[in-house]
């Protein structure tokens, strides 16, 4: 007779076929807690959905009502359809034309969590409630990333960069772009991590096809990052012919107690 322990352990997990109802992607997540009480650790190799919201607060908006936002936001991990979410004010905006002041950055095992994360009631009540009411601009980016390993720390910085390539631009041009950003890691040791790919959702994405975060220890990497001119701007005059615009926001992950 098997005890209960050896028991989970041998529970059968479901293949996530997008064909399945959501009670059987549901019924897995179960599965998948019950054999592993650890923090999930992605491998290198395994795609993962990067999900980046941008949010322009009103300028007049109450405090209180920027926090409900954001608590809002960071309280939707309790849906367990993410990896990681976080939500907080950004750091800095680095576009002259477009300006943004919050971000929201979650992680999803498919394109299949992601959809069921955002018709979820507990989500669209946070939208209707706490969102549409005090922002005034939005952007949306999502792409499939290869080397999101682990959730990002509490703490650590991140630069996150959405680019607009020209138009008329050929699948050669593209792939030039995408090499060239995902190699950025090799030439700055500072970055622990890079996301890097092409946007699927064009909707509220405004045009920008290419998106990537560099993870960094903490702010102070960040802006050692920046001091390197030399470097960075050798870079850019590798693929600025190519793009169109460019617009760059960092952001701190919060501390945990905040998340």
């Amino acid at each position: 007779m098997l005890s209960a322990p050896a028991r989970t352990r041998l529970l059968p997990s479901i293949s996530l076929l997008p064909s399945q109802p959501i009670i059987f992607r549901r019924l897995n997540r179960l599965i998948h807690r019950r054999n592993h009480q650890t923090p999930i650790r992605m491998s290198a190799q395994q795609q993962i959905v990067e999900h980046v919201v941008l949010f322009k607060v009103k300028p007049d908006v109450d405090s209180s009502k920027v926090d409900a936002m954001v608590n809002g936001l960071n309280g939707l991990t309790s849906l367990d359809l993410t990896v990681h979410l976080s939500a907080g004010h950004l750091l800095r905006s680095r576009s002259s034309s477009l300006t943004f002041t919050h971000m929201l950055h979650s992680r999803y095992r498919s394109k299949d969590d992601l959809r069921e994360y955002a018709a979820h009631p507990e989500h669209v009540r946070v939208v209707t409630e706490n969102i549409k009411p005090i922002i005034d601009d939005i952007m949306a980016v999502d792409w499939i990333s290869n080397d999101a390993s682990v959730p990002p720390k509490p703490g650590s910085a991140m630069r996150v960069t959405f680019l607009k390539l020209k138009e008329n631009l050929g699948e050669n041009e593209k792939t030039r772009v995408l090499e060239v950003i995902g190699g950025i890691k090799n030439q700055f040791k500072s970055i622990e991590e890079l996301s890097v790919g092409e946007n699927f959702s064009h909707d509220r994405a405004k045009g920008y096809t290419i998106a990537s975060i560099a993870v960094l220890p903490g702010p102070a990497e960040l802006e050692a990052l920046d001091s390197n001119t030399e470097l960075v701007k050798l870079e850019k005059e590798k693929v600025k012919d190519l793009l169109d615009s460019v617009l760059v926001v960092d952001y701190v992950n919060p501390p945990l107690q905040m998340a």
